[in-house]
């Protein structure tokens, strides 16, 4: 009896663990929740694109957008500014090599003038 309760504890844990981790997107990205949206960065050294999709997972135009990522990198945090870029993607330049997966989070503000706020740890 012992045995099978702490089998079963072992496997309730594992499986809670097991789906911690962030989803990755279609370009390759973390994605992360922002209000309504999804969110999905993708970093490649200084450049941090942003793909934008709603609750459905079809993607938003970006035109209209604008935002902030506010990520961390050598132990210092760097303010990135997101641009719409054709349509499909915010984009901006950090100011020194980013790690691939950088903790942070990335503030859109919505054409309608909504602020969200998507947290990526």
């Amino acid at each position: 009896m012992y045995a099978r309760c702490l089998l079963i504890g072992v496997l309730l844990a594992w499986s809670g663990s097991a789906g911690a981790h962030e989803a990755k997107g279609t370009n390759g990205g973390r994605i992360a929740d922002a209000g309504s949206y999804h969110v999905e960065m993708v970093v490649k050294s200084e450049v941090v694109d942003v793909f934008i999709s709603d609750a459905g997972e079809k993607p938003v135009e970006a035109s209209g957008f604008k935002g902030t990522a506010i990520l961390v990198a050598g132990g210092k945090s760097q303010r990135v500014v997101l641009a719409p870029v054709d349509g499909k993607r915010l984009s901006g330049s950090a100011a020194a090599a980013l790690p691939g997966q950088p903790k942070g989070v990335v503030q859109l503000t919505a054409p309608d003038g909504k602020t969200v706020q998507a947290k990526f740890d």
